[in-house]
């Protein structure tokens, strides 16, 4: 599949994350790890949140990244990647 993405360095952009699963409550079951992975990623990668609407099985977020850096994929890619491995290590 081919997405059509912008490609506007420094720009603030609109998304919604669903998890694979959408009978799911993790996200707010499990916010926790959800925090800590997004923190991680700010760290090494910063963006900022203007907003963001956490949902059991979804999520919205507008984000702003920094000027001259536009991938915003990377970072929904490592916050995913973070969110899971911490899922998998705290699950019974």
């Amino acid at each position: 599949m081919r997405y059509r993405r912008s490609n506007v360095a420094g720009g603030t952009f609109f998304f919604t994350v669903n998890l694979a699963d959408r009978s799911s409550g993790l996200l707010t079951e499990r916010v926790d790890l959800l925090r800590n992975s997004i923190r991680k990623v700010r760290q090494s990668h910063p963006f900022n949140i203007v907003a963001m609407v956490v949902l059991p099985d979804h999520l919205h977020a507008i984000l702003e990244m920094p000027d001259g850096d536009n991938d915003y994929p990377l970072r929904w890619s490592l916050i995913k990647a973070g969110f899971s491995r911490a899922l998998e290590k705290n699950l019974p």
